[in-house]
């Protein structure tokens, strides 16, 4: 009998950012050891192109992702909700573990300074991987 597998949501405004780094680094860190998704309270039309850039230096692809609104069905079947700058927006509902990320916002600026914000959201995300349990890959 295997055990379910948690599941995190990363939400925040645009979901053309920092949602989209931790949920990119969740998946490639996690492998097949938590189910990923990530959200927009307002979503953007595409993928901050800087962000895009500074994933691809550490070699992990999201140019073909597209930001996605959030949905209430998402909150509901995740374990884990990560918030990062979406304020009230985010439904909250009983028995779910809500984590707020305060991280600088990557709206609107060079891949310079994309960089500090991409490193500390895998920090984050190795230590959430170690808090669930799951064996982060190399």
């Amino acid at each position: 009998m295997s055990e379910k597998k948690p599941s995190v949501l990363f939400v925040c405004v645009h979901n053309a950012g920092r949602s989209q780094m931790g949920a990119a680094f969740l998946a490639h860190l996690g492998s097949d050891g938590v189910e990923v998704r990530s959200a927009g309270s307002d979503p953007a039309e595409t993928v901050n192109p800087a962000v895009v850039e500074a994933m691809a230096e550490v070699g992990i692809d999201i140019s073909a992702r597209t930001p996605k609104p959030l949905t209430t069905e998402a909150v509901q079947t995740s374990d884990v909700v990560i918030t990062m700058g979406c304020g009230d927006a985010c439904p909250v509902f009983p028995g779910k573990r809500y984590l707020d990320w305060k991280l600088d916002d990557p709206a609107g600026q060079g891949v310079e300074a994309v960089r500090p914000i991409r490193d500390e959201v895998e920090r984050r995300v190795r230590a959430l991987l170690a808090d669930l349990g799951v064996q982060a890959c190399p």
